[in-house]
């Protein structure tokens, strides 16, 4: 069987003397997306940002590629390919859409390429060649996540983890980004989201984690997760 690309055992995850994620273990298959689902507090950003370096945690192993990266930095992971687009965005504000789209390539070994990578983005996103010269903070909500997820493809990951990226948006939005998330996937980009909404993650995945208080409660194939009854009634809005 081939090695997962990324392999998360019994983790714990604390702030300060306060633990958040408990004991949690996933793997993620080459060329795969799997979703995070969960209520809010459920640890799922916690997770991200500890498979991201931004969080150290207290226990457990991180291993991409087959390389244990545990105790890297975070821009030492971005170098090997792990890239996080966080919770509401994060963009500079001030900076124009450009500026902020050529940080996604700032390590030394990414930035060789960021003008044909940039051309790439803009491709895939003709709002934000046309928002090029605009700061950041003046975009709409939708345009700040195609902003935030094309800055994360400029780091040209093996792995793009994407937390709650339709967090805020309305409705019509909410389906373009999860499109936008299928076509990345069809590009061969392997996929980690994290999302409240369980019925577009588990579409658009093949393989679920269930979080709640910390824990992973239930996994399996996403087909399986969305007809499972616990899953429908909590997640999906079933009544039975």
């Amino acid at each position: 069987m081939a090695q997962p690309l990324l392999q998360v055992a019994n983790l714990d995850v604390a702030y300060g003397a306060v633990q958040v994620v408990w004991d949690l273990s996933l793997k993620v298959d080459v060329g795969s997306v799997v979703c995070l689902i969960g209520p809010n507090g459920a640890g799922k950003t916690t997770t991200l940002n500890a498979i991201a370096g931004v969080l150290a945690p207290r226990r457990g192993a991180i291993t991409f590629r087959g390389e244990e990266v545990t105790s890297l930095p975070a821009h030492e992971r971005v170098r090997r390919r792990l890239t996080l687009i966080p919770e509401e965005r994060q963009l500079w504000p001030h900076m124009r859409v450009e500026e902020n789209l050529l940080l996604g390539a700032f390590p030394g070994n990414l930035r060789r390429n960021a003008p044909d990578k940039l051309e790439k983005i803009y491709a895939m996103f003709p709002l934000l060649r046309e928002r090029r010269h605009h700061a950041a903070g003046t975009l709409s909500g939708g345009e700040q996540q195609m902003c935030a997820i094309g800055r994360g493809l400029m780091a040209e990951p093996e792995l793009l983890m994407l937390d709650e990226p339709s967090l805020g948006l309305a409705p019509m939005l909410v389906e373009e980004v999860f499109r936008l998330v299928r076509k990345i996937a069809e590009q061969g980009v392997t996929i980690l989201l994290a999302a409240q909404n369980a019925n577009y993650a588990l579409q658009v995945s093949s393989y679920g984690y269930v979080m709640e208080t910390g824990r992973v409660a239930l996994e399996g194939l996403s087909a399986s997760l969305r007809s499972n009854d616990h899953v429908r009634r909590a997640y999906l809005g079933a009544s039975v």
